[in-house]
């Protein structure tokens, strides 16, 4: 789908009919008609578009000398429940996925690329970004980079809640289903680190000013960009430390509790063994002491015997702990 949109008199963003100086032209999961479209009615130069649409493309900051064309390429965060535009099949794992950003000086217009629908563009195009105008590129690419910044945030205090409400589960039952979570949240994380970190490499180029002209507003509208995406990567740090070492403690517990259900188990063994051992004895075809002793020379001995074995073991094992 592809749309042209343009700030209005009134300071909304409306949708035009055809691209014009000032519009934003927003692609999202173009078909190749579309995509022909940029090429040869826009002018987006063809590996910028194929870099778009490439799912593990790295965050960073090209420039085109001779079409004059400026590619940016950031990290969004996403969520999906069931796995199907993520890299786990494994319930609620959050992710990262490229927005192309590209600068269309000759022409007068602002592009983005992004292979899913997202929140990111939904917001712009809604309003719920204020003092939005597309026709000041740069200010309009910050606006973006700031609003993507805020996301991480989010969704990293929503981890953060998520982590929690899992950990209280496990506190009252160890199953897969939250620890399949934590691990998914672990994972998470590192996909958030590792995408904010280039993101962040990228700001700081734009900082230098060398490819992307800042004005005195951009700069101070790109120090706010800075701020939140290192607050989103201490945050990150800080969450997926706490939760390794959660997953790492509630590791020992299993392994702890398995080793309890072990000794138990071989406790039991062990004394349900005893009126075997004395049983065997009687059935043997040899003869036994006491034999021809009316009181001693029935069925009720050899239970007798195998009764006070079991008692006398399992309290030799309650006294030295193993029960428990």
């Amino acid at each position: 789908m592809i749309e042209c949109l343009m700030t209005g008199a009134n300071g909304t963003i409306t949708r035009v009919e055809a691209p014009c100086p000032g519009c934003w032209i927003n692609a999202v999961a173009p078909s190749e008609e579309e995509l022909a479209w940029l090429e040869h009615e826009i002018g987006v130069l063809p590996e910028f578009v194929r870099s778009a649409l490439d799912e593990e493309e790295t965050s960073r900051i090209d420039y085109d000398e001779d079409a004059r064309q400026i590619f940016v390429i950031v990290d969004y965060p996403v969520v999906d429940e069931d796995g199907t535009t993520v890299r786990t099949s494994l319930p609620l794992t959050y992710d990262t996925m490229p927005l192309t950003m590209i600068f269309l000086p000759e022409k007068g217009m602002f592009a983005t690329i992004s292979i899913l629908e997202n929140e990111v563009v939904d917001d712009l195009k809604s309003g719920r970004v204020r003092n939005v105008d597309t026709r000041y590129r740069t200010r309009f690419l910050l606006q973006m980079l700031l609003h993507i910044s805020q996301l991480y945030l989010v969704y990293l205090r929503r981890i953060d809640r998520l982590s929690s409400s899992t950990e209280a589960r496990l506190h009252a039952s160890v199953r897969n289903e939250e620890l399949i979570q934590m691990l998914n949240l672990e994972k998470s994380l590192v996909y958030f680190s590792t995408s904010l970190k280039s993101d962040e490499v990228t700001l700081n180029k734009i900082a230098q000013g060398r490819i992307i002209p800042l004005y005195e507003d951009d700069q101070d509208l790109l120090e706010d960009v800075l701020v939140e995406v290192h607050q989103a990567i201490e945050m990150a740090n800080i969450y997926s430390g706490t939760l390794s070492g959660t997953m790492d403690a509630f590791a020992s517990i299993i392994s702890n509790n398995l080793n309890i259900v072990m000794k138990v188990l071989s406790v039991i063994t062990i004394v349900m063994a005893i009126p075997n051992i004395i049983f065997g004895f009687y059935g043997m075809n040899v003869e036994l002491p006491f034999e021809g002793v009316a009181l001693l020379d029935n069925w009720a001995f050899p239970l007798l015997i195998a009764v006070v074995g079991c008692l006398v073991a399992a309290w030799i094992f309650n006294r030295k702990g193993l029960w428990h």
